[in-house]
């Protein structure tokens, strides 16, 4: 039984034993005994290279993460997927469709496949989504991949936890190009049309690129076209995906934004942790009912 009490569970996670590193998901996940010592103790690989697959729902993320994979997969790298879920209404779990999709790599020693469930969380992401990545950066992989469940401008929030973000698009986008909030052009490093064989593909490519131009600041955002279900111009976006690491690399300003953003997350959720709302609600309706309630005052009353 493994035991993340025992100091040799993270040195097994470390070596890349996929049970370990699962159950030490699960731990971290639900904040179970031993979450606290694990975290405490996590030295990320500073090799280990964290993506973000965002994007609208339809776009094909699953996809080009499978085809990302394959190419990856040949090129001796091992990589771990995050696939963000959207949560079930009735029990918080992942709908594991993503895993279905990526079902080719299931049991390849190379890949390790994970089904997060967001259960609410606004960002499109886990709320646990940080204290994972940090974990699986602990082990032995070259890439770490996060796919969100694409539900809109929220999912900036991904821009705070990877190095390099892909915002993937297909050509029926193109009367929104000109309408792109500013948040999602922010976010993205490297913008990737999928299904580029269709009939508006070129003039959307060409549209995006004016406009990413018109954006862009010490980095240049490449805008790269493919068709991922044939595994067309894979290996354009894996290269423009190692052209952004390699620019970060030489932009240590980039990586203390990063910590910076991160620790900010993980101190509002430490500071949070035992607020809920129905206590709130609880104590509202008392005061409501005495007559006493004034918003602001209760809220800097809460400790």
């Amino acid at each position: 039984m493994l035991n993340p009490l025992d100091p040799s569970f993270l040195e097994q996670i470390r070596q890349g034993d996929v049970a370990a590193i699962a159950r030490g998901i699960t731990v971290v996940e639900n904040e179970l005994p031993g979450a606290t010592a694990i975290l405490r103790s996590l030295q990320a690989n500073p090799n280990t290279r964290v993506v973000g697959i965002t994007g609208p729902p339809g776009a094909g993320k699953s996809t080009l993460i499978n085809a990302l994979l394959r190419y990856w997969v040949d090129a001796e790298k091992r990589i771990a997927v995050l696939s963000v879920d959207p949560s079930s209404p009735f029990n918080f779990g992942a709908l594991l469709g993503d895993r279905i999709r990526m079902s080719e790599f299931y049991l390849n020693p190379k890949v390790y496949i994970r089904s997060l469930a967001s259960r609410g969380a606004l960002g499109g992401l886990n709320a646990k989504i940080i204290e994972i990545t940090d974990l699986l950066r602990d082990s032995v992989f070259d890439y770490i991949l996060i796919e969100t469940v694409g539900v809109g401008q929220s999912e900036v929030e991904i821009a705070g936890l990877a190095d390099t973000t892909l915002v993937v698009m297909v050509p029926e986008a193109g009367d929104e190009v000109q309408t792109l909030k500013a948040g999602i052009m922010e976010i993205a490093d490297v913008f990737v049309v999928n299904k580029g064989d269709r009939e508006q593909a070129d003039e959307f490519v060409k549209n995006l690129k004016a406009l990413s131009h018109s954006k862009a600041g010490p980095w240049s955002i490449p805008v790269v076209k493919c068709v991922a279900v044939q595994h067309q111009g894979i290996a354009e976006v894996a290269k423009a995906i190692e052209a952004h690491q390699q620019f970060s690399a030489s932009h240590p300003e980039r990586r203390v934004a990063m910590y910076a953003e991160k620790a900010y997350q993980l101190i509002q959720e430490k500071r949070m942790h035992d607020i809920r709302k129905p206590m709130l609600a609880e104590q509202i309706q008392k005061e409501l009912t005495q007559g006493q309630f004034q918003l602001f005052r209760f809220v800097d009353g809460i400790e």
